[in-house]
């Protein structure tokens, strides 16, 4: 798809006939994919748009493109940029990116002092998030709101996020902080030099999250290695 027809913006309440098609398809996807998006209803997303805290994209013709929206918890502390969702004949085509940069613009200009996190379970999303600046980290560095942790309960596998007691799960933490952090060239080119042991990284991740769940399910619950020091940077969210 052409990205010059492709109208990326604010989502604003004249677009509140999209919730509809946008929670079926973040449903969808999750599904497919076999991993989650906290499950949200269209009133949720409609309120995300009366409030100016959603980007959406569509096409010149009005067809429903992409969507994310801005979460925020421990008191505007932190935000989240969640629900970045894609209609699939528009997917590959760089509008994820487009969406991505402009609802972490808008977080920005809404909440200048907050550290701006996300989860994510795939590689190209990681990549968006490196170009602006984020950083991979363990989960202690997100935020601790259980309301937030309370909107992974639709995910498929938050029972293994829980036996794993909120330190780690199929997906990777990412944060921008903006009182410390690195230059988005510098966190692009990390994310390049280390993009094939990432998705090494993740396979495994995810085999051996399966492994020691069945094991915790089937018998007694161990509770598996510590992994150490953790660092800030790279592979900290790996350990198991």
């Amino acid at each position: 798809m052409e990205n010059s027809a492709i109208i990326v913006r604010v989502a604003t309440p004249d677009d509140i006939h999209y919730s509809v098609t946008i929670t079926d398809e973040m449903e969808a996807s999750a599904k497919a994919r076999g991993t989650g998006i906290a499950k949200r209803s269209p009133e949720y997303i409609e309120q995300k748009m009366k409030e100016g805290k959603s980007v959406i994209a569509h096409t010149d013709a009005g067809d429903w493109v992409g969507f994310c929206y801005i979460e925020t918890w421990s008191h505007g502390e932190y935000v989240a940029n969640s629900g970045l969702i894609v209609s699939p004949a528009y997917r590959k085509s760089g509008v994820a990116k487009r969406i991505k940069e402009n609802i972490f613009a808008l977080s920005r200009k809404l909440y200048p002092s907050a550290k701006i996190f996300g989860l994510t379970t795939g590689l190209a999303v990681m990549k968006i998030n490196s170009d602006l600046g984020y950083e991979p980290v363990t989960y202690s560095e997100l935020t601790q709101d259980e309301a937030f942790w309370a909107g992974c309960k639709s995910c498929v596998n938050y029972d293994i996020l829980m036996s794993k007691e909120r330190k780690n799960c199929f997906c990777t933490a990412m944060l921008y902080d903006p009182k410390d952090h690195y230059q988005p060239e510098e966190t692009a080119e990390d994310f390049k030099q280390h993009s094939k042991g990432y998705e090494r990284l993740l396979r495994l991740k995810k085999s051996r999250f399966l492994k020691a769940f069945r094991k915790i399910t089937g018998a007694d619950s161990k509770t598996g290695g510590g992994g150490g020091q953790v660092k800030k940077r790279f592979f900290s969210f790996f350990h198991f």
